[in-house]
């Protein structure tokens, strides 16, 4: 038998798993499978991301017309600095530990992660945070107001005097989750160092495992950094402290630091993955091997490196001085060679390949056409005079928001989509899937798309009225956010209906290469259990004739058990 793995005698749906029965009380429970885990972060997320959007529809309803006419100022500053904390802090980060819950044991032929009560405490910790994060909309004296990134002396102030305000509770919850955080990547890591599978060096893992490495080695060198931040900026708040108050001696711009040099490679924590998912998928879809494999896994930890030595292009207009400005420019587009070895990676594997149009392979290849145009926009703002321009401005805003959702989000539909056949044992309606991925890349299109525009023209961003001379490009960019609302409902009717009475899912539906197609669809409890194969070539022989493992008698084994 070759390295297909998918022989026609394991395509069959399994028996019900032992260790995971078919009922949702585990997912409301301190449990320590980390599949369980998996999708109770998913879960959580999605639930936030609707939450998130929710608030995004309301700030692009106020912006459809340029007065200040449907929301008080006052309230829209604290919708825009919620939907931003939520759609980091309660949908991307979250349902990335899902993904990492999911598929990092199983990628790596483990039994389950490293610290499996230490994985569940940390899941548990965020819908601690989310309660504290909403309760700080309404607590008393008003919300938290200061934008995402809550510089001071902005995120100092208390007029009234309320000792448990919005701005506390924000920061409290942000810090809670920054511990969260840390908790998951001590386990991440140890699991992928400690826990892979006989015959599985560094070289044999999958990219996804690489990338999920890389993330959470920036979560363990960076967070410290914010989350420390975030307790002396909640110390000057409430307890008299003067780390940033300017009038105590203390120095605002040093929150910026802090906060920079993670929250740039914050988007690395996020995007690598979603790299690990395009790596995953497309040799799957393509039917070939993934192109340039090892120079793909080394690229993560080039952009991990470099990550950590970008973040004060942020500041090029906080008095950095031009030396400083000028090294921070040229790091910052140095990441784009890693990042490009990775993108002609997937254009090479893409070359030539018998391309399947499914769901999943759809929101990888919008995925990677947005995050192509983000890069070029990306260079663009990395150059000191463009960034001083533009810097606070829409462009900055659609930049962004072509990375964080046009990129990862497109990513993280492409991945549930993908993996949602082997951990629920259902498969997902295609044609639910791809009504989902039509609405949505044609709505995030019409939403950030003219805002370069409005942005190179002048627009100013974190404004609640406008000139109305940016009316168009706001008009056009609101019918793309309400299009983003509307292409949610196909895909909560997809996800819920599949699972609930979806066609039973075989083994392995997309004839894929990888250790986690080897399980049965649903995992048992601990994955291989006993039987865990030896690894003895790259994930990635689509078409090679190279077997993945050692043990051709594995896949009989799986075939009875199947």
């Amino acid at each position: 038998m070759t390295a297909t793995n998918y022989d026609p005698r394991i395509l069959k749906a399994p028996h019900p798993v032992p260790g995971a029965p078919d009922n949702w009380k585990r997912f409301f429970s301190f449990n320590t499978d980390a599949k369980v885990i998996g999708i109770q972060y998913i879960a959580t997320s999605l639930f936030f991301l609707l939450v998130g959007g929710l608030l995004a529809m309301i700030v692009r309803g106020e912006l459809i017309t340029p007065p200040a006419d449907l929301v008080d100022p006052t309230v829209y500053n604290g919708l825009y600095t919620m939907h931003g904390t939520v759609m980091l802090f309660l949908f991307l980060f979250p349902i990335l530990n899902g993904f990492n819950n999911l598929l990092i044991p199983t990628m790596i032929g483990a039994p389950d992660m490293a610290f499996p009560k230490l994985n569940a405490a940390a899941f548990w910790l965020v819908p601690v945070f989310a309660v504290v994060l909403m309760g700080s909309f309404f607590a008393p004296g008003g919300p938290a107001s200061s934008g995402w990134w809550s510089y001071p002396p902005m995120s100092l102030q208390n007029p009234l005097g309320h000792f448990i305000n919005g701005e506390f509770l924000w920061i409290l919850a942000v810090a809670l989750s920054g511990i969260s955080s840390i908790m998951g990547a001590v386990n991440f890591v140890t699991t992928i160092i400690r826990m892979r599978a006989p015959g599985m060096g560094f070289f044999k893992m999958p990219v996804f495992v690489w990338t999920a490495w890389a993330a959470q080695t920036i979560q363990l060198i960076g967070l410290p950094a914010l989350t420390g931040g975030a307790v002396m900026l909640l110390f000057d708040l409430s307890f008299g402290t003067s780390f940033f108050r300017p009038e105590g001696g203390g120095d605002p711009v040093l929150f910026q630091h802090f906060f920079w040099f993670y929250s740039h490679p914050a988007v690395y924590v996020l995007v690598l993955p979603v790299f690990g998912i395009f790596s995953e998928l497309f040799p799957v879809y393509a039917r070939k091997p993934l192109f340039g494999y090892r120079f793909v896994a080394i690229a993560s930890f080039g952009i991990t490196f470099l990550s950590l030595i970008v973040w004060a292009h942020h500041m090029f207009y906080t008095g950095t001085p031009n030396w400083m400005r000028h090294i921070f420019m040229f790091t910052t587009m140095l990441i784009a060679v890693p990042t490009g070895v990775k993108v002609f990676a997937w254009l090479g594997t893409l070359w030539q390949g018998n391309l399947r149009l499914n769901t999943p392979m759809l929101f990888c290849l919008g995925g990677l056409f947005n995050f192509i145009f983000a890069g070029i926009t990306g260079v663009m703002l990395a150059t000191v005079p463009i960034d001083v321009h533009v810097g606070n401005t829409y462009f900055v805003v659609a930049h962004f928001h072509y990375v964080i959702f046009n990129t990862i989000g497109f990513g993280v539909f492409a991945g549930i989509y993908h993996w949602f056949p082997k951990f629920t044992g259902r498969m997902y309606y295609e044609g639910l899937g791809k009504v989902h991925f039509a609405l949505t890349f044609i709505g995030a299109t019409l939403n950030w798309l003219p805002l370069h525009w409005a942005g190179l023209l002048g627009m100013p961003r974190r404004v609640a009225s406008y000139d109305p001379e940016f009316a168009l490009w706001n008009v056009i960019a609101s019918i793309g956010a309400f299009m983003l609302g509307v292409a949610s409902i196909p895909f909560i009717l997809n996800m819920v209906s599949s699972w609930a009475r979806g066609p039973k899912a075989p083994a392995n539906p997309w004839r894929a290469i990888g250790l986690e197609w080897l399980l049965p669809s649903p995992p048992p409890a601990e994955n291989f259990e006993d039987d865990i194969p030896t690894v003895i070539s790259e994930p990635y022989g689509y078409g090679l004739g190279h077997p993945l493992v050692e043990d051709e008698e594995f896949y009989v084994r799986r075939s009875q058990e199947a």
